[in-house]
């Protein structure tokens, strides 16, 4: 009976055992924010996003210096004008000022939007490479150790460069 209870208790201790083993996770990390940049996907959107928000640009201070130009000639002319006109130069002043703020505010939200519809498709194929890595190297957790990403600690494996040869660069 004695026998029995040293046996009884050496398999509850081998099983406690081999569950605290196999319940340890292993833990990952990678830097998303530096993987994304090199995407070559990535480097493709910022530049068609920079393209993209020069044209906007070059198209608002176009208005900007039109308006400025009007405004000059409006206020050289304005001692030759009845004040009805003058008054009327300058709610035409003021409607073109609340268009171009209007075209600002248009440009940034297309901007935004733009941006969306680029780097979403780029994100998601990094999250399924990340995960397709992650699954192969038998990792459960993988932390994003992009800085102010809340990694204190990265000692363990930086999936990067796996990462980055899945994704085929």
């Amino acid at each position: 009976m004695k026998h029995l209870k040293k046996i009884a208790v050496a398999i509850v201790l081998f099983v406690g055992a081999t569950s605290f083993v196999n319940a340890q996770s292993k833990v990952a990390h990678i830097n998303v924010e530096q993987l994304l940049s090199q995407m070559p996907e990535m480097i493709k959107a910022q530049a068609e996003l920079k393209k993209l928000q020069e044209t906007y640009r070059a198209d608002i201070e176009g208005s900007m210096t039109a308006l400025k130009n009007k405004y000059t000639q409006y206020s050289n002319e304005s001692a030759s004008k009845t004040p009805e006109e003058n008054e009327k130069r300058a709610l035409e002043l003021q409607g073109f000022d609340k268009n171009i703020k209007e075209a600002e505010q248009a440009a940034y939200q297309e901007l935004q939007k733009k941006q969306g519809e680029l780097m979403g498709p780029i994100t998601e194929k990094a999250k399924v490479a990340i995960e397709k890595v992650a699954a192969t190297l038998g990792y459960d957790y993988v932390m994003d150790a992009t800085q102010g990403g809340g990694l204190i600690v990265a000692k363990g494996k930086d999936l990067l460069s796996d990462v980055k040869k899945q994704l085929g660069f």
